[in-house]
């Protein structure tokens, strides 16, 4: 919640600590829009990674896959440096095998059995074809191979990476495999997720359309989706080996040193809280700036959408300074939670190191010491490096595990708010579908925007098949809202919409969207050709179906003189196209679509009248086989319909022909009416 202070405009070029910090951390000055969601909290965020368990249920065979690779490459990890104390003990100082002060683990014993009474040059032929197999096997080194591009601290460049990321700790035949598995389990975890979201936005109810930005969406999409997978990873296959790794060398340490340095268990034991002591503190601030970042990144975003899909309005206001600096201020944010971010993670990680370092020096110090004293070998050497290295990384990585979750919850959390929100389309309950034979009635509607407005107070009216109805009524008047009801665009707040006698709530509600076209006042087109825009409507229409409908509109008398007819291509929104022309061409294409019901909304706003009449003419044959609700507020429009519905604040005032409402002396539809020719 904002204080007074936060809404007070700060002085040009002056920033105190406190709204540095107020920027930093979680105030969203910019758009308080761009991420309609709460500040996230300990419970949701166990819920989130609840959640993305589950996501591993559609991958099953991949994750199978990777899990097992996984396992394979542990076994060079725990091999290598006990292999490297026999190098140093048996081979180089020629000790004979079974002498060693420190005892070798039991795994070590077929190896050992392998070289037993051997000379030291046959030790090192035989170690030498053990490691040509583990060469071919997973390659010269645990350097690992990965895949990924050169990237910024900035989600749009990290996302490229996230989308086909992928690895392996070995690049030899199993590396190469457990890589290859690793990228296609990325790449499917992604496209899932990636293909339901966008598919879950593009079916939200109108109410949260309008308050959605096409940015944030994008960003949504583009750039929190492909944190998911690195998320999964970091709540399943990555903190299981970690465990098992540490698990192992663990053992391996109380099994050969327990009795010879106990120091070296404690000390191994501490590394874990440690850790988790020195980086938890930092896990809340860090999630509210990720979290806040990405809101700032969207904001970037919606700020280019908004003035690119704008720019004939913003060069013609003298807007372009303005909304450059908008552009500029918000991108700024973006990068100064950026740096926040690196910041956090970059002093703790430094204050952790430093705690570690120390640790390690003890730890060499209590080694050389043994090694004098004569309690150990110099091999060992490679066995407590390869041990305590198999035991710090895991305690680093839980200790700053909590750090590392932040970033991909605040991405997932946006992911998962829409994949949640619950569409309409998810309206099942009942009859599976629905055909429309003769009407459709509100019964007692009313209806409220979000926000509280009313729009709708029970209105009472019904629709039947085979006439056109004109709905009427001043500015704000609710006949947009009405004719919303129709195909559910919005549902009522309270009230029934019955198709034929039927409740459209307990009705699936494509079904009856399949029987409804609604051709909206803002014109909506793709930059392809009028005809595959035309096929938006309807994929399987045939040519002369295509040109009928373009002729009912009055469309082919511009479409002919066109360079390439109806393969002529749109510019961006139809641009290329009068606005007349335009909505000619939007009416056409609803008229292609071939429903049971036809909306139309404003059809005759930019026609002259000689088309318009043209077109009403038209729009009557064709509600002889549907019905036909025309919005519209000229007369010559709305004076040929079969009846006129008048609404005033979202009632309904009046009822039926033109000739019946002019007849009313006092009516509200002929003082209307009357309006219009003073």
């Amino acid at each position: 919640m904002s204080t007074t202070s936060d809404n007070q405009q700060e002085q040009p070029g002056k920033k105190t600590l406190v709204s540095f910090l107020r920027d930093a951390v979680g105030v969203n000055r910019y758009d308080d829009r761009v991420d309609i969601q709460p500040s996230i909290n300990t419970l949701e965020v166990i819920g989130i990674l609840g959640r993305c368990y589950r996501q591993v249920w559609s991958v099953r065979p991949l994750f199978s896959a990777k899990v097992g690779l996984e396992f394979l490459m542990i076994i060079p990890g725990i091999l290598l440096p006990q292999i490297g104390k026999i190098v140093i003990d048996n081979a180089v100082r020629q000790q004979p095998i079974g002498s060693a002060k420190v005892e070798y683990p039991p795994f070590m014993d077929p190896i050992l059995n392998l070289l037993a009474g051997r000379d030291p040059l046959e030790i090192m032929l035989m170690i030498a074809i053990i490691y040509v197999v583990m060469l071919v096997l997973v390659g010269a080194r645990l350097g690992g191979m990965y895949g990924g591009l050169l990237q910024g601290e900035d989600a749009a460049t990290q996302a490229e990476n996230q989308l086909s990321q992928g690895g392996s700790k070995g690049s030899g035949l199993v590396g190469l495999l457990q890589f290859m598995v690793s990228v296609r389990l990325t790449q499917t975890l992604a496209n899932n997720l990636r293909t339901r979201l966008f598919d879950r936005l593009t079916r939200l109810p109108t109410t949260v359309l309008d308050d959605q930005r096409t940015g944030d969406s994008i960003f949504r999409v583009l750039y929190d989706v492909p944190m998911t997978p690195d998320l999964i990873y970091n709540l399943t296959t990555i903190p299981l080996f970690m465990l098992v790794s540490a698990g192992i060398n663990f053992y391996i340490l109380q099994y050969s040193y327990g009795e010879v340095s106990p120091q070296l268990i404690w000390i191994a034991w501490l590394t874990f809280p440690v850790a988790f002591l020195i980086t938890f503190p930092a896990a809340g601030a860090l999630r509210r700036t990720n979290q806040n970042k990405r809101a700032a990144g969207a904001a970037t975003t919606n700020a280019m959408e908004e003035s690119v899909n704008n720019v004939a309005a913003v060069q013609s206001l003298g807007a372009s300074k303005n909304e450059s600096e908008k552009f500029a201020g918000r991108s700024a944010q973006t990068f100064l939670r950026e740096r926040f971010a690196i910041g956090v993670v970059g002093a703790t990680s430094l204050v952790a190191g430093g705690v570690l370092g120390i640790a390690a020096i003890y730890v060499t110090i209590l080694f050389t010491n043994s090694v004098i004293e004569g309690t150990m070998d110099a091999g060992d050497y490679f066995v407590l490096l390869g041990v305590y290295y198999g035991i710090v990384t895991p305690a680093g990585f839980f200790g700053a595990y909590w750090i590392k979750l932040q970033d991909g919850i605040a991405a997932v959390r946006r992911v998962f708010f829409f994949l949640n929100y619950e569409t309409e389309e998810e309206r099942t309950i009942g009859l599976p579908a629905h055909e429309i034979k003769n009407r459709i009635a509100l019964d007692d509607v009313s209806f409220s925007y979000p926000n509280g407005t009313p729009a709708l107070e029970n209105v009472r009216v019904e629709f039947e098949l085979g006439e056109m109805v004109a709905i009427v009524g001043p500015t704000g008047s609710g006949k947009t809202t009405l004719a919303y009801m129709i195909p559910s665009l919005l549902t009522p707040s309270s009230g029934k919409v019955l198709l034929d006698g039927v409740d459209a709530n307990g009705v699936d509600l494509s079904s009856i969207r399949n029987q409804v076209t609604y051709v909206f006042q803002e014109h909506l087109f793709l930059p392809t050709t009028i005809r595959e825009n035309m096929l938006i409507a309807n994929p399987e229409a045939r040519d002369d179906e295509i040109v009928s409908a373009l002729t009912t509109a009055g469309c082919m008398e511009f479409i002919d003189n066109l360079p390439n007819g109806i393969e002529t291509r749109l510019g961006r929104g139809g641009d290329t196209l009068s606005v007349g022309q335009q909505q000619r061409l939007s009416i056409a294409r609803g008229l292609l679509r071939n429903t049971k019901i036809l909306i139309l909304d404003e059809p005759t706003a930019a026609l002259d009248t000689e088309t318009e009449n043209a077109l009403v003419q038209s729009l009557r044959s064709a509600a002889e086989n549907r019905l036909v609700i025309v919005i519209a507020h000229r007369l010559s429009t709305i004076r040929n319909a079969d009846r006129i519905i008048f609404l005033d604040q979202g009632s309904v005032a009046e009822s039926g022909t033109h000739d019946e409402l002019m007849s009313r002396q006092e009516g509200a539809y002929r003082e209307f009416i009357g309006l219009q020719s003073q």
